[in-house]
């Protein structure tokens, strides 16, 4: 049985999606980073860097990094695409959330991380959040004229849902995204999202 390390409202929520989606009985650990637990030698035998998310598999190996647990996922669960050409454009995706947006808001609330000249932290913050709501742009625009990124339903969409929930958190404009805002709302209307925000106390 696969166990996931997760934190509430954290980038680990698209593999939570995805695993309540799948309907596979699996088993999710919350993590309170607020109060360390990230830190725990024993969980830095599963990340060594103290994030989540984290994937115990099935054999009691470890996963990190959503860039290789949502492939995974997706693969194992049938939300990933088999086309040699669209699962290149899928990783695509999974690179470009993974390594430039999901950073731009990590200046935002982390600034202490770039730098440690605490005067600079303000402009740090401001820019990121103005790339953070450029990238968000970006993601409205790949998905004009379509309802998921790829040919159907798959973890890029849950995927997507996490960094559309840290707009509302920095109180940027999302609405105004309106491709955004329209898979945001069917996001919502499934059951196994619907279970997952009410779970990790997220409002949208």
């Amino acid at each position: 049985m696969l166990t996931l390390f997760y934190a509430p409202g954290a980038c680990s929520m698209a593999s939570h999606i995805v695993l309540e989606e799948s309907g596979e009985k699996y088993e999710a650990k919350r993590m309170d980073l607020a109060k360390g637990e990230q830190r725990t030698e024993e969980y830095k035998k599963i990340h060594p860097l103290g994030r989540v998310p984290a994937l115990k598999l099935d054999d009691g190996s470890p996963l990190s990094e959503n860039t290789a647990i949502l492939p995974y996922l997706g693969k194992r669960f049938g939300m990933w695409p088999t086309d040699p050409l669209k699962e290149a454009k899928a990783l695509s995706i999974v690179g470009f959330f993974a390594t430039t947006v999901h950073p731009a808001h990590g200046h935002i609330g982390r600034p202490e991380r770039y730098t440690d000249d605490k005067a600079a932290f303000p402009g740090i913050q401001a820019k990121a959040k103005q790339s953070f709501h450029d990238y968000l742009k970006q993601i409205d625009a790949m998905y004009a004229g379509r309802e998921w990124l790829s040919d159907k339903y798959s973890v890029l969409d849950p995927y997507a849902l996490v960094f559309y929930t840290w707009g509302i958190r920095r109180e940027l404009p999302v609405a105004e995204l309106k491709n955004y805002t329209a898979l945001k709302d069917r996001m919502v209307k499934r059951a196994a999202v619907q279970r997952i925000l009410a779970d990790e106390a997220v409002k949208l």
